[in-house]
């Protein structure tokens, strides 16, 4: 099948699964899409056994997206200017050290937590699965996905602060999970197994601080842009330009092309409402990427669900999959606990802080994609298995239950 064949596929998928989900289920629209898109994969998978040529055919229609590229070089970059745009910088810098102190300090604490405890879990089972592969498993699990749970947060009604928390966290730490992961399979790769931290810890600095300062200069440049015309049809397409290239270059200069549009992002959002851009043209330029967003989340969430065909199933990695689901709520509970408990000697924190930010760092597609981009001899389909039941139960269960539990939360407090 021809490749526009395929993305015409998708779309038709997607289109299908939002308006099934918001005539009847009413979920958040998502996490409809996927539950819809696992669901189909359930029955495709049970009408396999009574038509063979059917369930081959669409098998390996999805088995050739490359799922990894197609989130990390494509989907990604708007994903992330997208929400970095809604994020007011004078309003962050109120938050910038539970943000930042979360999503870096907060993602290394549960990146090593994880690693030591699948690295006992796997013993436990006989398998012989090297330090450096869980360490890779817990950078890919770390970081959290903001996209399932913002708006069921607003309609709980938590603090707009821990919003911008949760926010402003789970876009850094999915820029700082990037490079963790990427800078511990280049150990991985170069070294044999062999682990330096002092080494690692100088390649992680200069992939973050250059994206980082990369991020900055393109936004620079962009407001400067933005500002020197007023016309809203050639200002989206200044962003999308710098989307596209600035990504595709800071990922060729080997520089953390994440955290670089993020930082892009703050800027032209925070700069471009109050500066550089008219209010018709920020009106528009907002809608562009709101729209840009949910279509991108509900095509991202679809293969998300449809992965299930092409992962391979194996009743032992499934057992140690879901007893990891208690291992990263666990760590992911520790690396909130640390971090508040320390800030706390000088910074207030909402009330079940702790809480809401643990039940709420819900895991997503930019997980799955980084353990089917790992070469199959650092035991990809064991990982690819064992983050894919992690990731589902956390759309799923949590991203179901936050809203409930954030109100239950404040109805307790008041």
């Amino acid at each position: 099948m021809a490749t526009y064949q395929i993305i015409s596929l998708i779309v038709l998928l997607a289109a299908v699964f939002a308006y099934v989900n918001d005539r009847w289920i009413k979920w958040p629209p998502t996490i409809g899409i996927m539950v819809l898109a696992l669901f189909s994969s359930v029955l495709i998978v049970i009408l396999g056994k009574l038509l063979p040529a059917f369930s081959v055919r669409l098998v390996h229609i999805v088995s050739n997206i490359n799922f990894g590229q197609v989130l990390m070089k494509i989907m990604l970059s708007f994903l992330l200017f997208a929400g970095a745009i809604h994020i007011d910088a004078v309003k962050l810098r109120k938050e910038f050290w539970p943000v930042m102190t979360l999503a870096t300090v907060g993602v290394f604490i549960s990146t090593f937590l994880i690693s030591m405890m699948s690295y006992a879990l796997f013993g436990a089972f006989q398998l012989q699965i090297p330090y450096i592969h869980c360490l890779l498993l817990g950078a890919l699990i770390s970081p959290t996905d903001p996209i399932a749970v913002m708006a069921i947060l607003k309609k709980a009604g938590i603090p707009r602060s821990l919003e911008l928390k949760i926010m402003g966290e789970s876009l850094f730490n999915d820029g700082v999970g990037v490079v963790v992961f990427l800078t511990i399979l280049e150990a991985a790769s170069n070294g044999n197994g062999n682990f330096s931290p002092a080494g690692t810890t100088l390649l992680f600095l200069k992939e973050a601080g250059g994206g980082l300062l990369f991020g900055a200069l393109m936004g620079y440049g962009a407001c400067f842009l933005l500002k020197s015309i007023d016309n809203y049809r050639v200002e989206v397409l200044i962003t999308l330009a710098i989307v596209m290239c600035g990504y595709t270059l800071a990922d060729h200069l080997h520089l953390s092309a994440p955290l670089a549009i993020i930082v892009t992002g703050i800027m032209v959002g925070t700069k471009g409402r109050t500066v550089a851009l008219s209010a018709t043209s920020w009106d528009y330029l907002g809608k562009f990427w709101d729209l840009t967003d949910e279509i991108f989340n509900a095509i991202l969430f679809l293969l998300i669900g449809l992965q299930m065909l092409v992962i391979e199933i194996h009743p032992t990695i499934m057992i140690i999959g879901c007893l990891m689901i208690v291992v990263v709520l666990l760590a992911r509970w520790f690396s909130v606990f640390l971090p508040v408990a320390v800030l706390s000697i000088k910074i207030k924190f909402e009330k079940n802080a702790v809480t809401i930010l643990t039940w709420g760092g819900l895991r997503g597609g930019l997980s799955v994609a980084m353990a089917l981009s790992l070469p199959a001899n650092m035991h990809r389909n064991e990982l690819v298995l064992i983050t894919y039941v992690i990731v589902i139960f956390s759309i799923i269960v949590q991203g179901l239950t936050i809203g409930k539990v954030a109100s239950r939360l404040k109805m307790a407090k008041e």
